[in-house]
């Protein structure tokens, strides 16, 4: 268990986490589901490639860890967020089959990060002791870092009414508005975690600029991915400078947020409930069709 002082939320915000059953009908949402914009809608839709290893993993790595955990309290709180990622994963994974049903085969790239995920980040054959929980704890800290920017994407995508001014799909909108709210529900359990297992914050650095790096090279990837095979003539290309553009406009995150969320996560005071509110993230869970059996 960690010695290090752990910052203190900035309010008290605990509610009781759980999966939500839902349920969305994908038959309806065409590729391109901002109209007139693929390359904002496939950038967003690397999370569909890179979410369901990644969650499975979190839940692989999070099985083990529960062992470590001497509060009551925050166990209950990993097992919530547990059967969260599990449902993230589950619903992500749904949306494949109808990319490539529209004529885009995401298996190609899928298979790339589930070798990241299973072997790069997997299990490793290391003698029982210090080493295999050396590996353990680097890897709750990754999943730390990870979450803090699913908690940013979270609290933007709640907020980013462009999408619904330029006729974003509403189904494609409320799945990534539960899965955002979500997140914001959840934010502080990874990184609570980690600061009561080990905490050390030469550990937090290293894991996250390590998570920043992998992320920032699979996102790109990704969107250069569903830009060059998407099967509609003349698309165009994925670049830096499309994404910074569309970020000016609100229809992804902007640059300067992003960049301004790095030294937030790596000052010492850092705690997660600085990003979002948790009642705009109920309020939404409280009024999505998909959490609420699409109605």
């Amino acid at each position: 268990m960690s010695n290090t002082p752990q910052p203190a939320p900035v309010a008290e915000e605990r509610i009781e986490l759980k999966a939500r059953n839902v349920s969305f009908e994908w038959e309806k949402t065409p590729l391109h589901w901002i109209p007139g914009d693929p390359f904002t809608g496939h950038t967003i839709n690397v999370l569909h490639l890179l979410l369901p290893a990644g969650e499975r993993w979190f839940v692989h790595v999070y099985k083990q860890v529960l062992p470590y955990i001497t509060d009551d309290r925050l166990r209950e709180d990993v097992i919530g967020f547990i059967g969260q990622e599990a449902m993230h994963s589950a619903a992500h994974d749904d949306v494949l089959p109808h990319l490539k049903k529209l004529g885009l085969d995401p298996t190609p790239y899928t298979a790339q990060v589930d070798w990241l995920f299973e072997k790069l980040l997997g299990d490793r054959t290391l003698p029982p002791g210090r080493a295999r929980e050396w590996w353990l704890m680097e890897r709750v800290a990754t999943i730390a870092a990870i979450e803090h920017y699913t908690a940013f994407l979270g609290n933007w995508i709640l907020n980013a009414e462009t999408l619904d001014r330029r006729g974003a799909d509403p189904m494609m909108l409320d799945l990534l508005r539960w899965h955002g709210a979500e997140e914001v529900e959840h934010r502080s359990v990874a990184f609570e975690l980690f600061m009561h297992v080990d905490g050390g914050y030469r550990r937090r650095v290293r894991t996250w600029a390590t998570a920043f790096t992998a992320l920032a090279f699979l996102w790109q990837r990704g969107a250069r991915f569903f830009m060059d095979n998407d099967p509609t003539p003349a698309v165009g290309k994925a670049s830096l400078g499309a994404f910074y553009r569309a970020g000016k406009k609100g229809m992804l995150p902007s640059t300067p947020s992003m960049l301004k969320s790095i030294p937030r996560y790596l000052s010492r005071t850092y705690h997660p409930s600085q990003e979002g509110s948790t009642a705009q993230a109920v309020a939404y869970l409280a009024s999505s069709p998909g959490a609420n059996g699409g109605r």
